[in-house]
């Protein structure tokens, strides 16, 4: 008995550990964001500032700050929330349709239209980063939000494997109970296996809205216009104006960012763990 408490106090320490070390960037963006200018380049770094410096976080979202030369925070962020809201619902309806058909019906190739949906997986981005490019130059996308929320809608490999492994450990006997009284495909895929499914909807919906928001990739790729730009890639412009760096700024600026990913999270993680870890039916 005493060796089995010594054992898990020994695993609650080195998770506590763990934990510190991986939380501490964070904290130190954080106390890094209301910090005076010139204790942010200091010979010997401290955690807490001299004094709190909160007006840091609305000069750094206010357009038209002189130290930065009129960056449009609040534009960037609309930006930025349009794309993510387009990708998340592009990406919850093309996945959840496509996991269907591969998990709850019976037609030729099935297994191994599958199996190549996989091996997408394999290829790396940047190996389709340039015939990817050339075609949405070629349809006259680039430079538009288009190619960073159209590919949503078309699915993805990994949340089309997550939503068929959920589909697929819902009894088959449900949806035959609803063919018997009278439901097409269309019908059982909307009133009875969606309503199950949404725990993995909920972890595809999360996934994909954490990848577009932090995205900076493509819009670095697509977007030329500063009117165009994401939140993601306007915060290279705190690095780039008048020769020099306002860390301070910076870092309040990327902590209003990640805001959202963390509220998001810290909301849906009951339904994240579930949609993660449990079968399609309760109990």
């Amino acid at each position: 008995m005493k060796q089995k408490k010594f054992s898990l106090a020994t695993v609650h320490i080195v998770l506590i550990v763990l934990s510190l070390i991986f939380v501490s960037p964070l904290l130190w963006m954080v106390t890094t964001a209301i910090k005076p200018i010139e204790e942010t380049m200091t010979a010997t770094p401290t955690l807490l500032p001299s004094k709190f410096l909160w007006d840091n976080f609305p000069k750094a979202v206010t357009y038209g700050s002189k130290e930065l030369g009129y960056i449009p925070f609040l534009l960037y962020a609309r930006n930025t929330l349009m794309v993510t809201l387009l990708c998340v619902a592009g990406s919850v309806c093309s996945n959840a349709v496509v996991a269907y058909a591969f998990a709850r019906l019976r037609w030729p190739g099935r297994d191994f239209f599958f199996a190549v949906t996989l091996a997408t997986m394999m290829v790396p981005f940047p190996v389709l980063m340039v015939p990817t490019f050339g075609l949405f130059k070629w349809l006259g996308w680039v430079g538009s939000f288009r190619p960073l929320w159209v590919p949503a809608f078309f699915g993805s490999a990994f949340s089309i494997f997550l939503l068929r492994q959920f589909f697929r450990t819902i009894p088959m006997e449900l949806s035959e109970a609803a063919k018997i009284d009278g439901c097409s495909e269309v019908r059982i895929f909307t009133d009875v296996l969606l309503p199950l499914a949404k725990p993995a909807l909920a972890v595809v919906a999360l996934f994909t809205f954490m990848g577009t928001w932090n995205d900076f990739m493509g819009p670095m790729i697509y977007l030329s216009d500063q009117e165009t730009f994401t939140l993601s890639l306007g915060l290279q412009a705190y690095q780039s104006q008048h020769g020099g760096t306002q860390w301070n700024l910076l870092m309040a600026a990327a902590t209003v960012v990640i805001l959202p990913v963390i509220i998001v999270f810290f909301f849906a993680q009951k339904m994240f763990i579930q949609g993660i870890a449990t079968s399609g039916l309760k109990g």
